[in-house]
């Protein structure tokens, strides 16, 4: 793993910026559920709620896949 240092703006604490990186990067597909929520530092309980809070869909499926998924 590799190690970033950043000085971060004055609102905002490490925590956040852990807790939104991780949640941006599970959107983007970069990592996954686990990985988000350890770097976050929540369980993955906890990280699928903090995803909808701030409206990130835990499932996101193409409408291809989701068709696929439904036909079976």
């Amino acid at each position: 793993m590799k190690a970033l240092q950043i000085e971060l703006p004055p609102k905002v604490s490490e925590e956040e910026a852990k807790l939104l990186l991780a949640i941006k990067l599970y959107e983007l597909g970069r990592l996954s559920l686990g990985q988000s929520a350890k770097l976050a530092g929540y369980s993955k309980r906890a990280f699928i709620e903090l995803l909808e809070k701030y409206g990130v869909p835990v499932v996101a499926y193409s409408p291809e896949e989701l068709r696929e998924e439904v036909e079976g």
